[in-house]
């Protein structure tokens, strides 16, 4: 007996059917991300505004620069020692007498300078910073503190959004400083231990090639990343709903956006700056 035509696979109504959920797949997706894109706007057009009208307390913003600065300084340097290592010692396992040894010192301090020390600071933070934002903002919001700024007629951009984004801008450049700093130092260590380089012979191939560009490199990856974390994390706070499960599910939607967002900007950094 045949069957409908519906019922027999490949059919022309299956295939249809398949294209029309793919289609509503992509319109999904695409009025999500249009959501987002708006979204976004209108958050940084609030805290452009409160910072020109002055209305964001300057303790306010200390007390941000403490929290995402100070208090990340451990795991920074931790992740920048082993960085400084790890490229330390496989940079010397892959060096053979054809390969002055000193050359070792240039491989370390490029790579944690223009890629290491901004992107894994980058990363560490997302979890250490931006998941936290995202938690406090989404906390908030799904018990209606955020809601009750509005009805005693103040603006919580100014309060809670403009001093974390400003406290991330000024605050990551100088934690990858630090790790870059930090990075180098344990390079070198790691290769005097493990390949006999001297600090004297690490430092000369160090400046052989070093260029100063590639220090403004780092930082400008730093100021980029320090912009975009907080903001991803507060727009992903703002809207969160659905109560303590809300919380953990936009949280981790934040971590995942934001690491997508480091690692895409990090890969349009070398054409952009290096070409």
């Amino acid at each position: 007996m045949t069957g409908s035509p519906e019922s027999v696979p490949g059919s022309s109504r299956s295939t249809s059917s398949r294209a029309e959920r793919w289609l509503a797949g992509v319109a999904r997706a695409g009025r999500t991300t249009l959501t987002h894109a708006g979204e976004l706007a209108f958050l940084l057009r609030d805290i452009a505004v409160a910072l020109v009208s002055l209305r964001v307390a300057p303790r306010a913003i200390v007390r941000q620069m403490y929290v995402m600065g100070v208090e990340s300084l451990p795991i920074v340097i931790l992740t920048a020692v082993l960085a400084g290592i790890v490229t330390s010692q496989q940079g010397g396992y892959q060096f053979t007498g054809a390969i002055p040894l000193y050359v070792l010192g240039s491989v370390v301090a490029e790579s944690v300078v223009l890629e290491m020390g901004p992107v894994l600071t980058a990363i560490v933070l997302v979890g250490r910073v931006g998941a936290r934002i995202t938690a406090e903002l989404g906390t908030m919001k799904v018990s209606e503190q955020i809601d009750a700024f509005y009805s005693v007629g103040r603006d919580p951009i100014p309060i809670l959004a403009a001093p974390r984004v400003v406290a991330g801008i000024v605050v990551v450049p100088v934690l990858v400083g630090i790790a870059n700093l930090v990075g180098i130092l344990a390079g070198m260590i790691s290769a005097d231990l493990t390949v006999g380089l001297g600090p004297a012979s690490f430092l000369y191939g160090a400046r052989l090639y070093w260029n100063s560009w590639d220090l403004f490199y780092s930082l400008t990856k730093a100021l980029v990343f320090g912009f975009t974390i907080p903001v991803i994390a507060i727009h992903m706070g703002l809207r969160t709903e659905g109560g303590a499960e809300g919380v953990g599910k936009t949280t981790t939607q934040a971590v995942m956006f934001m690491t997508l967002a480091v690692l895409v900007m990090d890969a349009l950094f070398p054409p952009l700056l290096l070409d």
